[in-house]
């Protein structure tokens, strides 16, 4: 032991006498104890909630805290209850009858430790660790490493395939730019605290191998996976795209292979599956294409099992929508192959929105596939069906029943997801999705009925504090939209986006929210400082409002692993 850098902490005929002894050495407060002949020094704050350890018990070579019971080992530190994280400890040497601590502690390397522990708290489901988890890796600049290894854990550990927790992952890695400084690492625990629960109790995945093939044709791949996904067979679609990986088709192939599958049928299960699906690929966007044989396949159990939209009554009576989009399906080809020939700049957007809002499904299909032919870009098309979306949030009246908010909330995600979609594999087969979302939207018109006005600037001078006011209490849907149209009156657009996410994020919240925030700022950066923009705020702010508060106990346990990561006492001596 280097001597030199040790430090006297006590007489050791002092400590046998008392048994331990709290010692400030370096700035920081040890614990010496005195047990079977021989002297330990650990941290005094439990790692768990930050009580003082001397007011413990040590018996049996164990420290137990008296505050949830963890129990540590005294010569390492290491606790016998993982909820508790581990202490750290210090190096003694007893010289001429005085205890000497080395003041730095005996630990393995900080990355090595914070990625173990993220593991553990992602195994047992253990919320406080992932906290100190995020801190301690961000800190560490490992924010990638928190992505890859909660996702690696979130697809390997469920067999029912992708989640809500890695959707959630996903979208607020996307947002860490949007958000603001103070919000990200809190963005990144609930992402991981969600797909920690979304694996908890869950049967492991088991890989199926690629084929031992050696067809590499683009076309056969894409016409086996969407017939496998046709018929629910999970088994022949997973080794089909597994094989497709491995034979290194294009990346934009892949993904038309997954998102043709997505637009085969109507509207799946609500909008979740394709939305699960350009998750995935943003996923990979973060953590690399290596890990496709991982995420991608992830998507087939939604994709054979989700609930085909051709199949509801609402669908098909009175209006036999399957049978419209059908007709319009069979010329969408030739249609954009015709508007390619001729393609033109275009801003009629609010126009076709209100044409999508308001007329039968049949004339709409029409004016969407006059607009195609016209040379209309599909992004444009795509995003213009979002904005409608949002628009019924913006009008929808709080008299609807409180699960209506869900209705409306599907198909804006869902539009969300088929613009991300179209911007990543431009095809005739994804463009199907945009006439789905119009469909959606229209069949949502009764929302609407009746129709909330849209709030009016007052000219009142607002904050985003007056916004997250509005917020704490129930019920307060038409005060947080009116606050918001103040704000973007006065062009604080900035300042509402990462209100709303520190809204957001402060509270329990659910999938739906985080869906509803992630693709607001989406669509409101395509139409950003325009009154098309700020609609879409406006819808999130409805969404958010009508879905707040909550109990608000995620965020406090992220604000305890902060202090105790800041060294700060949570506990009053007596």
């Amino acid at each position: 032991m280097q001597t030199t850098e040790t430090v006297a902490a006590c007489a050791l005929d002092e400590l046998k006498s008392a048994t331990c002894k709290v010692v400030s050495i370096a700035g920081k407060t040890i614990l010496v104890v005195f047990d079977e002949g021989r002297v330990f020094a650990l941290d005094n704050r439990c790692p768990h909630m930050g009580f003082p350890l001397h007011r413990g018990t040590v018996r049996d070579g164990i420290l137990t805290c008296h505050w949830h019971h963890a129990k540590f080992d005294l010569s390492s530190g290491c606790t016998l209850d993982p909820f508790a994280d581990d202490t750290p400890s210090f190096a003694v040497e007893v010289r001429d009858g005085m205890v000497y601590v080395d003041p730095r502690p005996r630990e393995p390397d900080r990355r090595t430790h914070w990625t173990k522990k993220l593991q553990e708290g992602l195994q047992q489901n253990l919320p406080l660790v992932l906290a100190k988890s995020v801190i301690g890796l961000d800190e560490l600049g490992a924010v990638e490493d928190i992505l890859t290894q909660t996702a690696e854990f979130g697809l390997t550990n469920r067999a029912a395939g992708w989640s809500t927790g890695l959707t959630i992952l996903t979208a607020m890695a996307t947002l860490l730019p949007t958000l603001a400084p103070e919000d990200r690492r809190l963005a990144l625990y609930h992402g991981l605290v969600h797909v920690a629960r979304s694996t908890a109790n869950q049967a492991p995945h088991f890989d199926l191998d690629p084929l031992a093939t050696g067809e590499t044709t683009a076309t056969r791949y894409l016409e086996w996976f969407r017939q496998f996904i046709d018929s629910r067979s999970a088994e022949a679609a997973e080794r089909t795209l597994r094989t497709a990986i491995r034979v290194n088709l294009p990346q934009d192939m892949i993904a038309t292979m997954l998102f043709a599958a997505c637009t085969d049928h109507l509207y799946l299960d609500e909008g979740h599956t394709l939305d699960f699906a350009s998750k995935a690929f943003e996923l990979l966007d973060h953590v690399g294409w290596q890990h496709a044989d991982v995420v991608l396949p992830a998507l087939v159990p939604h994709l054979v099992s989700a609930d085909r939209s051709e199949e509801r009554e609402s669908w098909r009576h009175p209006v036999d929508t399957p049978a419209l989009l059908g007709a319009a399906y069979a010329e969408l080809e030739t249609w954009i192959a015709e508007g390619t020939r001729h393609p033109q700049a275009w801003s009629g957007h609010e126009a076709l929105a209100e044409h999508i809002l308001d007329e039968e499904p049949a004339a709409m299909l029409e004016a969407m596939g006059r607009l195609i032919r016209d040379g209309v870009a599909l992004t444009e098309l795509a995003s213009t069906v979002a904005y409608a979306a949002a628009k019924r949030l913006v009008h929808f009246h709080v008299s609807n029943e409180f699960s209506d908010w869900d209705t409306v909330h599907h198909t804006f995600t869902y539009a969300n997801a088929v613009d991300q979609a179209i911007r990543r594999a431009p095809s005739p087969v994804v463009a199907r999705g945009i006439l789905d979302g119009a469909m959606s939207v229209y069949l949502e018109r009764f929302l609407n009925v009746p129709k909330q006005p849209a709030p009016r600037p007052s000219g009142r001078p607002r904050t985003a504090a007056d916004l997250l006011a509005a917020f704490d209490g129930y019920g307060h849907v038409d005060e947080a939209a009116a606050i918001v149209a103040d704000l973007l009156a006065t062009k604080h657009h900035d300042q509402v986006v990462t209100a709303l996410g520190h809204a957001l994020l402060r509270e329990d919240a659910g999938f739906h929210q985080f869906q509803m925030y992630e693709a607001g700022v989406r669509q409101y950066e395509r139409f950003a400082h325009s009154r098309l923009g700020d609609d879409v705020l406006i819808g999130v702010t409805r969404f958010l409002a009508a879905h707040s508060p909550t109990v608000r106990a995620t965020g406090q346990t992220f604000r305890t692993a902060e202090r105790l990561h800041r060294g700060e006492a949570l506990h009053a001596e007596p």
